[in-house]
């Protein structure tokens, strides 16, 4: 089931011409360098976006305050996989000029359709929750307003960015990845201010340890939850129709120019993660305050070490990761309808609808850290539908035509897919109560 070229042009994400005709420039060869790589800069800067949200930042902030450095290379590792994950997302976009729903609704019978449609409904549901949640939270940290008006601020802060989807594909990319820089920046300063120990991050990053049981819980979390499933249908979306290759030899360089995409977000995604645990390592660990576990006592703790400055910092960036997530999410749950059911409503709809559930939560006053929780188990239940199908496909040669995986890429693939699926499970276990063996 290989696209046949030349495609038409129907696809939701294609940019603006100019932006095609740079990108059709370099696929012929008329320009080199970064000017032949930026047409091609963007989806997987709107699929980073899912990697440093709010939930990020509490995993992050807990395992530097409790074991310093020590778990750097476990974000690396995690990173790592999720880039090949992604790299996959994409070549399937581009190979079938589908999103990943799309070619499940080719392949099965309707009645599985729906069900994948249903678990990931869900899984759109529980992610928006996450990220409103994160955006309340830091409107309320920095103005002071209840979580509900926070919550409603970040909601109606959604819909404005919607607008911008009428107004041209890449002004949305554009918005999304500056919120990735903000974040980044926020963190730069973070980092400046800490001055953490450099040669022990780097030590860290490469040499594996596991202080003590908590770690072993705390990596699993960190991998575990590593790879969200809402981007990975939402990436081959994006690039299903971007830019339209005309051949099989115009398809395989387009994949090549999604990689160094890929590469460059989901590393700077990398980065703001191993920068959120060694900030909070050098900050909380090694003054004594490794009890740190929560983005609340973080920013509390932040104002007396640090000084007004660095709190400031941090709630701006949990405030920009909460509101382009949350909008990435309502973006990828849209995709997720029309692809299984091949139902459409209008954003703003399926953005009110995501937006309720978080609202509900917090006028019933649920604690903000326990749901956070509770919205990532979620996500452990439903990652290992898109994860199998994309290996899956990506694997069929009458899928992907001649850019089907090589061998080595499945293995890799499947390797990497059984240790996050696997860490899920013990996640899961270990969340509702199992007790893991003694790894003292």
């Amino acid at each position: 089931m290989p696209r046949s070229y030349p495609t038409t042009d129907e696809q939701q994400a294609q940019p603006h011409p100019k932006v095609q005709l740079a990108a059709r420039a370099a696929i012929e060869g008329r320009s080199r360098g970064l000017k032949a790589i930026l047409p091609f800069i963007g989806p997987a800067f709107i699929a980073c976006i899912a990697y440093i949200d709010p939930g990020n930042f509490a995993t992050n902030i807990q395992g530097g305050a409790q074991f310093g450095y020590a778990l750097l290379w476990v974000i690396l590792l995690a990173n790592l996989m999720a880039m090949l994950l992604q790299s996959l997302s994409a070549k399937l976009g581009i190979a079938t000029g589908m999103n990943l729903a799309e070619v499940c609704r080719r392949r099965f019978p309707k009645w599985v359709n729906y069900a994948l449609w249903i678990t990931q409904e869900v899984t759109a549901m529980a992610t928006d929750l996450a990220e409103v949640l994160g955006a309340a939270i830091g409107i309320t940290l920095l103005t002071g307003i209840p979580m509900l008006a926070s919550a409603a601020v970040t909601g109606m802060t959604v819909f404005v960015i919607l607008a911008m989807q009428g107004k041209g594909f890449r002004q949305l990319e554009i918005f999304i990845g500056a919120c990735a820089a903000v974040i980044a920046g926020c963190y730069l300063i973070e980092t400046i201010l800490a001055r953490p120990d450099l040669g022990q991050i780097l030590y860290h990053s490469v040499v594996p340890s596991l202080p003590g049981d908590d770690a072993v819980l705390l990596a699993v979390g960190i991998i575990g939850a590593t790879v969200m499933p809402h981007v990975i249908y939402l990436h081959s979306d994006l690039t299903r129709g971007r830019i339209v290759p005309t051949s099989d030899e115009e398809a395989r360089r387009i994949v090549r120019f999604n990689k160094i995409d890929v590469i460059v977000a989901m590393g700077l995604a990398g980065l703001v993660n191993m920068a959120m645990l060694f900030m909070s390592a050098k900050v909380f660990h090694f003054t004594g305050h490794a009890d740190v576990a929560d983005i609340n006592s973080a920013y509390q703790t932040l104002t007396p070490l640090l000084g007004g400055a660095a709190a400031l910092v941090f709630a701006i960036s949990l405030i920009a990761s909460g509101v382009s997530s949350s909008h990435v999410g309502t973006m990828a749950g849209q995709v997720v309808m029309q692809g299984f059911v091949d139902f459409h409503i209008p954003l703003w709809l399926r953005r009110l609808a995501t937006l309720v559930p978080a609202l509900v939560a917090i006028y019933l006053g649920f604690d903000p850290t326990r749901t956070l929780v509770i919205s990532q188990v979620i996500l452990s239940f439903t990652l290992p539908i898109p994860v199998i199908t994309l290996i899956m496909f990506t694997r069929n040669r009458d899928i992907m035509g001649k850019l089907v995986n090589h061998p080595a890429v499945t293995a890799l693939a499947i390797l990497c897919s059984t240790v996050i699926l696997l860490l899920n499970f013990v996640l899961l276990y270990q969340t509702f109560g199992g007790r893991l063996p003694d790894f003292g």
